[in-house]
């Protein structure tokens, strides 16, 4: 980086897409556009990388970013220019008798045709100049700037988001304060404290649906050319009161508060800020080993019936409680990452791994006296997923764990969490084959019949085999499925995984035992199965049901390709729930009740209760049982969410998921009789959400 600071007079951020001119065509295609000619590929690049600050007719913002019009600076020497946009710059810098005093990181990343073409705008349309830059030109000039010729930081994708560009540039921090506040033209006024304040709250309530640079997945798009157009009063409403699509009533369900609700309808409304990167050293500076093997039980210390333990997440207090589901007593309360997502157990029942949304894993070793944490590692910013090795001679060895932010997944030493391999998922679209530079790990599992994670990649809608036998020579192999992929289980043999794709409303299905893909069934609408439920149809035979964000379907889609061929990967029959905002279905071998949560459905009624079928008389549709009336908790919206089974199968379990500073409760339901069995009722049970019952996880029984 040079010292001066004309990285301010060119203003490229992280805030856009860049684009290439006519002389590099497929960089304009990379990023979803008709190729342009070279006025228009210029003027589009600025807006897209340089207006936010800069504005859009260049005169800059008073005491804080130089003006790009008429700018003398730039009338003295155009070639620094181009030095600039490639190198970086900070200091001092005096532009049209005001000085400036700030930062810009080397933007050589972009194309050679981008950087010409933002160029070439700049020196024509504010500066009235005949002086023009060449692709060629760019290119001779890279050569002369240390690192500006490094593929993935320039030339290897021409033309694709200018995220990827704050990705590999950005400092490896977590504060949101230390982010770069990106100004956006037409966005109502934020302070830095404002912009950092909502930038966590987004990170934590958000990002999960509409990923880091809000382009959406299961959520929409909420990037500045949508927000702008709908206003502040529109995205209040839709933040407050949510949407019968899925989208949390995050005002009225008691999350955020009227001010923060405001604060994130102006949020919206700004360029995303650029986050970090996080490999190997900042893995390697998070990870921390708290009790040594050698100084861990060699046997169990404890009295617990631990096949019957549930690991419940606790989502706003950031912690864990593992219950007693015999005795239905905590046993102990766990300080983890912030709402942990999933718990996953070690083939030997011994540890659960949990993992939150801010990408914090912990291990805790179930045979100490009292369960605790044993070590602990922060694997990114965004996470969701973590699994740990189960084919025969790996058990227990490996963990595996998967990052919406930075988009990667890491496998580890399954009793330390030590990182052993950090792998990208950045890559082409299933579909579209375009680059994507945000394709987040969602669901992973463990194969049964090869040493194999089986990793779902959101946005490229790719399925990725990797063959964990030989991390040295790591073996990756790589099936084409839909986007955008989420949640997953197994049928009921485990050799065959079904996945929802679900803004592509389909089902993928992969057979594990052959490494490929045998189906892709369409069904509506957002499906969003969890790990889904496997029971035997009257008529069909097996069968794996999902449930649906987007409407009241549960699709059975038949399961045995052997016994049943002509119903096998085929929708063989719908049946309708309470409504739509389902996150979870659940069965169980020894049930004949397959039971349907609701608790993204605006209607009170509905997201308060949860639906049972019997599986030997579907015809008769579904029984509602009112579960958060059952825990008498007074005022608060009681969100009823994931159904799960005790080790036995005759009991199952519900979060009555309140607000943060409002009474939670679980409560447990006989499954043969449907009558409320318990209550627990705990002030120490803030936010219940995800349970997981040890027998159930280890042995993959829904």
């Amino acid at each position: 980086m040079i010292s001066t600071s004309l990285a301010l007079v060119l203003g490229l951020t992280g805030s856009g897409l860049a684009l290439s001119t006519v002389e590099d065509p497929a960089g304009d295609q990379a990023n979803e556009r008709p190729v342009k000619s070279d006025e228009e590929a210029g003027k589009a690049a600025y807006l897209a990388n340089c207006a936010a600050c800069h504005q859009a007719d260049g005169a800059g913002l008073a005491g804080a970013f130089p003006p790009l019009k008429d700018s003398d600076w730039i009338a003295r020497d155009p070639q620094a220019a181009l030095h600039a946009v490639l190198a970086g710059l900070n200091g001092k810098i005096t532009v049209n008798g005001k000085e400036y005093n700030s930062v810009m990181p080397a933007m050589s990343h972009l194309g050679d045709a981008d950087i010409s073409a933002i160029l070439n705008h700049v020196m024509d349309e504010f500066n009235h100049s005949d002086v023009r830059f060449t692709p060629t030109q760019v290119a001779s000039a890279r050569k002369t700037v240390a690192g500006a010729s490094d593929p993935a930081q320039g030339q290897a994708h021409p033309g694709t988001s200018q995220a990827v560009a704050a990705y590999k540039g950005a400092p490896s921090t977590l504060d949101s304060a230390d982010m770069k506040m990106m100004r956006s033209p037409g966005a109502p006024d934020m302070t830095e404290a404002e912009f950092a304040q909502a930038t966590d709250i987004f990170f934590q309530r958000c990002a999960g649906c509409h990923g880091v640079l809000r382009k959406g997945a299961t959520g929409k798009p909420l990037t500045p050319d949508l927000t702008q157009a709908r206003g502040s009063d529109y995205l209040k409403a839709l933040i407050n009161f949510g949407s019968p699509g899925g989208m949390p009533n995050f005002g009225t369900g008691g999350e955020l508060t009227t001010e923060q609700v405001d604060l994130m309808a102006r949020f919206l409304q700004h360029t995303p800020p650029s986050p970090p990167e996080w490999g190997m050293p900042e893995m390697l500076n998070s990870w921390k080993v708290m009790v040594p093997l050698a100084d861990r039980p060699t046997k169990k210390m404890n009295d617990i019936n631990l096949a019957n333990v549930f690991s419940v997440t606790l989502r706003d207090s950031g912690e864990i409680a593992l219950i007693d589901g015999d005795t239905k007593q905590i046993i102990t309360i766990i300080k983890t990452g912030y709402a942990v997502h999933i718990s996953r157990v070690s083939h030997s029942g011994r540890y659960v791994y949990t993992i939150g949304r801010d990408g914090k894993v912990d291990l805790i070793d179930m045979w100490m006296k009292v369960p605790d944490r044993v070590a602990e590692i922060k694997i990114g910013l965004e996470a969701r997923s973590i699994e740990t090795s189960k084919f025969k001679g790996f058990e227990d060895k490996l963990a595996i764990a998967g990052g919406y932010w930075p988009p990667q997944y890491v496998i580890m030493d399954g009793p330390t969490l030590e990182p052993l391999k950090i792998v990208s998922t950045r890559g082409m679209t299933v579909d579209t084959q375009e680059y994507h530079p945000e394709p987040r790990v969602a669901a992973i599992v463990g194969s049964h019949q090869h040493p194999e994670f089986i990793v779902n990649v959101k946005e490229t809608g790719r399925i990725l085999l990797v063959d964990y036998s030989d991390l040295a020579n790591l073996k990756v192999t790589t099936l084409d499925a839909a986007r955008f992929l989420h949640d997953g289980g197994w049928d009921v043999t485990k050799r065959y995984f079904l996945t929802a794709a679900n803004q592509s409303d389909k089902i993928a299905v992969v057979d594990s035992k052959e490494q490929r893909m045998v189906g892709l069934i369409d069904v509506e609408k957002i499906p969003h199965p969890g790990r889904g439920a496997n029971f035997v149809h009257p008529k069909y035979g097996p069968v794996w049901g999902t449930s649906a964000l987007g409407n009241d379907n549960i699709t059975l889609i038949g399961t045995d390709p052997e016994k049943h061929a002509e119903f096998a990967w085929k929708v063989v029959e719908v049946l309708h729930g309470q409504g739509g905002g389902s996150l979870f279905i659940k069965t169980h071998p020894k049930s004949s009740n397959l039971w349907v949560d609701t608790p993204l459905n605006p209607d009170a009624k509905v997201s308060q209760s949860v639906a049972v079928f019997d599986i030997n008389n579907l015809d008769a549709g579904f029984k509602v049982l009112p579960i958060a009336d059952w825990a008498n908790l007074g005022d608060g919206p009681k969100r009823v969410v994931q159904p799960e089974y005790n080790a036995a199968g005759d009991e199952v379990w519900f979060s009555v998921w309140n607000g943060k500073d409002q009474r939670s409760a679980i409560v447990v339901v006989d499954d043969r009789t449907l009558k409320l069995k318990a209550v627990i009722d705990d002030p120490r049970l803030i936010t219940p959400t995800g349970k997981f019952n040890i027998t159930n996880t280890v042995d993959d029984v829904y």
